[in-house]
Parts: structure tokens; C-alpha cells; sequence
């Protein structure tokens, strides 16, 4: 497996990776620098984490800072955000107000310009309730934030994230795809892919299989889909059994993680 070090991608696209690996993260948290070829003005996506070194690093690039913009809420991602706008005399944007300071939040749709970039919000809610991706049509990049990372596949976690619209992000996206607009996938964490249509065609099938696993799990157990109460996400118990048999095999480090998964599923299955 080739390292992952950021770099530059597209004709506006430059990631520094921030240091902060770990098993959730990867790599680190990919800070994207967006820039319209000979501008002056950037948009930085995703600060990352207060780390004095990597923001050194980030305003080494950027230059003159427009505006930050988080992919959604997650301290990875949001950590520095405030404190690195302050810095670079601009305002942080966000799908959530909450998440904005001296700005507006940004609106699903809404197109932002700068110097002559394009990027379009588009809202892809699932792995949190406020994840956005950023549309480079002239690179036919899509930032995706946490929706689909460059190795692995997300986490869904109840009850920030829904399978549901995710599943509906997913097909958002896949229609970009084959729209033309998008052929590569910049994610916040781990590399660029270059087969956009063939990573999120893996991503729904992944999402099915683990849903037929959750279903067999049941099974195992003596329960059914149709019986499932609609607070079964909640059971303190069953969660915990259907990981142990569906994730046998997997480190049981991750088992936590795959938890909230499970119970993201189950709520699924409960409602679907």
C-alpha cells in the first residue's frame, strides 16, 4: 500500500495532510487548499486538528484565505477552525450555523465562486446529519469529506448517521458520475481515487452485503426484521451480539466503532 502524503491533484486542488493519525483518521485529516489557477484567494476545506506545525503548513499554501468551509462537525476536521479563520482574517462556513463564525451557514446547491473558482455544495447527509461534499467541476472532483474515505468505507453511526440517507448521498453522487461532472473522489482522509463510479458502486454494495450480514445475524439469533421495534437501535444488548457475529473477524479494537454501525443498520432494517 503506497503512502499517503497529500500533494497537489486537479489544476485546484493542494492537500496537506494533517498529523493525526489513528484508526479512525488514517492518515490524518486531509486539509484541502482550493484555488483557481494564478489567483491570489483560497478556500481552505477542513482545518483540522490545533496542531501549530500543520496550520504553518496550510497558510504556507494558501496564501490569502477567503473562507474556511468544514465538511461537517467532527473535531478531525473542525478543531482548528475558528482559530485558523481568526488567523487568516476570514469566516468559517458550514452545512450547520453552528459551526459557522463571522459567516452563513452554506445551502445545499449554492454555488461559491472566488477569483474564478466554482465549487458547489451539494448536502450528503449519512455518515452526520450535516456532511456536505464540494463540487470542482472544472477538475470533475468531488470533496467528500467523511462520506467516502480514500481507503475502507465510512462509519455510520447512530443517531448522527442514517443509512437511509446515505444511501440517498450515494446515489447523489453516482449521478455526478455519470452526469460527466465527477471522475475523481477527494476524500478528508486517505488518497485521491480515481475510479469515482467504481468506489461508490463498491460503497453501496459494501453498505447491502453488511446489511444481509445484519439480517443473517438476526436470524442466528432467532429474530427477524419485520418483528424489530422501532427503537431497537437502542437495545442496550443486541447490538453488541449481532457485532460479535458479524464482525468475528475483524479487530475487536474496532468493535466500538462497528457498534454505533450495527445500531445504524438495525434502525434501518426497522424502518425500511
Amino acid at each position: 500500500m503506497e503512502p499517503w502524503s497529500g500533494g497537489e491533484y486537479g489544476a485546484r486542488g493542494r492537500c496537506v495532510l494533517a498529523p493525526n493519525p489513528g484508526l479512525m483518521t488514517l492518515d490524518g485529516t486531509n486539509t484541502w487548499i482550493l484555488r483557481e489557477p494564478g489567483a491570489r484567494r483560497s478556500i481552505v476545506v477542513d482545518p483540522g486538528p490545533l496542531h501549530d506545525d500543520h496550520l504553518d503548513a496550510v497558510a504556507a499554501v494558501a496564501g490569502e484565505v477567503e473562507a474556511v468551509v468544514v465538511t461537517h462537525h467532527h473535531i478531525d476536521h473542525t478543531e482548528a477552525a475558528r482559530s485558523f479563520a481568526e488567523r487568516m482574517g476570514c469566516g468559517v462556513r458550514g452545512l450547520d450555523a453552528d459551526q459557522c463564525w463571522r459567516a452563513d451557514p452554506v445551502v445545499d446547491g449554492e454555488q461559491i465562486e472566488l477569483d474564478g473558482l466554482a465549487l458547489q455544495v451539494h448536502h450528503t447527509p449519512g455518515h452526520t446529519r450535516d456532511s456536505i461534499s464540494l463540487l470542482v467541476e472544472a477538475d470533475r472532483a468531488l470533496l467528500t469529506g467523511d462520506a467516502v474515505l480514500g481507503r475502507g468505507t465510512t462509519v455510520i453511526a447512530h443517531p448522527d448517521g442514517d443509512l437511509a440517507g446515505y444511501f440517498a448521498s450515494l446515489d447523489r453522487m453516482r449521478g455526478l458520475v455519470q452526469d460527466g461532472r465527477v471522475a475523481t473522489l477527494w476524500p478528508a482522509h486517505g488518497p485521491v481515487l480515481g475510479d469515482a463510479g467504481g468506489v461508490l458502486d463498491h460503497y453501496r454494495a459494501h453498505r447491502r452485503e453488511r446489511l444481509a450480514q445484519v439480517e443473517a445475524a438476526l436470524a442466528t439469533l432467532g429474530m427477524t426484521t419485520t418483528a424489530l421495534d422501532p427503537d431497537v437501535a437502542d437495545d442496550p444488548i443486541l447490538a453488541r451480539r449481532v457485532v460479535e457475529i458479524v464482525y468475528a473477524d475483524v479487530d475487536e479494537a474496532l468493535w466500538g466503532a462497528a457498534e454505533w454501525s450495527v445500531r445504524a443498520q438495525l434502525a434501518h432494517l426497522a424502518t425500511s
